[in-house]
């Protein structure tokens, strides 16, 4: 779980064993700084315990409920993961939505007026294909379709492994020289985790600088 400063007693509701990276600042054990969104973290993670997985992590904010399905609680929420664990499912994005975008991001929210000031990268696109060639092998698609937005994943460890250590650990040097997200670069990595999690190993490169 990546967090700031937000409430998570509701974590309880989990029966799992939970980490929780904490950027708020305060000292711990897992206390991170507070750089590249839930992407860092989630990348930190992986690549902090790759090779080493249990059959299935889930990667969620610190409060999900507000990209979940409405009226979606603690326990509900407990009941989706029980079930995508028994059924064998590899990945699922959790969110109640998917997302369709151009290599730019477009459409996107990042020119609104009611998010001025929100995002560092506000009034800037969202390198999506940028982001995308220099992860995966191939020509850049034209359009994406993201059906894990929000940064709420379900994952098993094959998927997990199907990408080299050297893809994730581009990703977070992507996201490391854009620590405060002015380039959306986490925004972009958001658009691409239901790729980075398709199990399609021919979009792996042969090498990663």
């Amino acid at each position: 779980m990546a967090r700031y400063r937000e409430d998570v007693s509701w974590l309880a509701a989990l029966p799992w064993p939970a980490v929780v990276y904490d950027k708020s600042g305060t000292p711990g054990p897992h206390a991170l700084p507070n750089v590249g969104r839930e992407s860092h973290t989630f990348l930190h993670h992986i690549l902090s315990r790759y090779p080493e997985f249990p059959d299935c992590t889930v990667f969620l904010q610190a409060d999900p409920f507000p990209h979940l399905a409405p009226g979606t609680t603690p326990e509900g929420l407990a009941r989706t993961i029980a079930e995508l664990a028994a059924r064998g499912v590899a990945f699922k994005g959790l969110a109640d939505y998917t997302v369709r975008c151009d290599a730019l991001g477009r459409p996107h929210h990042l020119r609104d007026e009611l998010g001025r000031g929100k995002w560092a990268g506000w009034g800037r696109d969202i390198p999506v294909g940028e982001l995308y060639a220099a992860l995966f092998a191939g020509p850049v698609p034209e359009s994406f379709h993201t059906r894990a937005p929000a940064g709420l994943l379900f994952v098993s460890s094959g998927r997990i492994l199907a990408r080299p250590r050297g893809l994730y650990a581009r990703a977070m040097a992507d996201i490391l020289a854009d620590p405060h997200d002015a380039g959306n670069t986490g925004h972009a990595l958001e658009r691409l985790w239901s790729l980075i999690f398709n199990g399609y190993a021919a979009l792996n490169k042969a090498a990663y600088d």
